[in-house]
């Protein structure tokens, strides 16, 4: 393991004990529980989780003709929305490393371009994307700085980069209020809603990711590490970080 190597959150032990563990975890988890996922997803953000992302892609420049690789895509939400903005004249492609989310967006006829992949082994040539976005998958990589590298390199120079992320306050009402509802309340209506205990432990496992994540100056930092310029930190709604940098020219 290099020793430059970022981690986004440290081994949780409740759900494995080593890098190769974690792999497997996630794999297995995001496969079997994907024909769960936007019921939870719709229910858990209040309906609203559609809107959002859509007006984040547009406040990080999406726009018409781009060429698009929506990144840790899962059942291709983000992909359809940017597919309606980048129009006919664009294309989105969609990586993820689960086979199961990947079957899913392409039974619900979100994606066009679907890829099996991870961010740190892209199956794309240099430059080959206007606009590169991650949304609320950065906790799932083994290592920042290597995805950010890879994520300069699938980018043309003067392309666009956006990463959604959900991030706790560290102390306050908002903070036990979000807790008891992604940690408690969400994962024990996954489990009345779909009978997947797999499901109700993946929930869990989500807030504890974001609880443990990397602060965000340690992301923009990374981000302006593997080279992108205008690296930056966007908050929305006090619990959103939308992160956005820009290949250099």
């Amino acid at each position: 393991m290099s020793e430059n190597r970022v981690a986004p959150h440290p081994i949780l032990e409740r759900y494995y004990r080593d890098e190769v563990q974690r792999l497997n975890y996630v794999a297995s988890a995001f496969d079997e529980t994907a024909s769960h996922y936007d019921r939870i997803n719709s229910w858990m953000s209040f309906g609203t989780d559609r809107w959002y992302r859509r007006q984040a892609l547009l406040r990080a420049g999406l726009g018409p003709g781009m060429h698009v690789a929506d990144i840790g895509c899962g059942t291709g939400l983000v992909s359809e929305i940017a597919r309606e903005i980048v129009g006919p004249e664009g294309r989105v492609y969609s990586v993820d490393p689960s086979r199961g989310m990947l079957d899913e967006a392409m039974a619900r006829g979100r994606v066009a371009c679907p890829l099996q992949g991870k961010a740190e082994k892209l199956p794309f040539n240099d430059g080959a994307a206007d606009f590169l976005c991650m949304g609320f998958a950065l906790r799932h990589v083994a290592d920042l700085n290597a995805t950010f590298g890879e994520y300069r390199r699938v980018l043309r120079p003067g392309g666009r980069l956006l990463l959604m992320e959900m991030t706790p306050p560290r102390r306050g009402l908002t903070r036990a209020l979000l807790k008891v509802h992604m940690r408690y309340v969400t994962p024990i209506a996954t489990w009345l809603l779909t009978g997947s205990k797999t499901a109700q432990v993946l929930y869990e496992y989500c807030w504890d990711t974001f609880d443990r994540c990397v602060l965000p100056e340690r992301v923009v930092a990374s981000m302006a590490t593997a080279g992108f310029e205008n690296a930056a930190r966007h908050i929305s709604a006090r619990i959103f970080s939308e992160y956005t940098a820009r290949k250099p020219v």
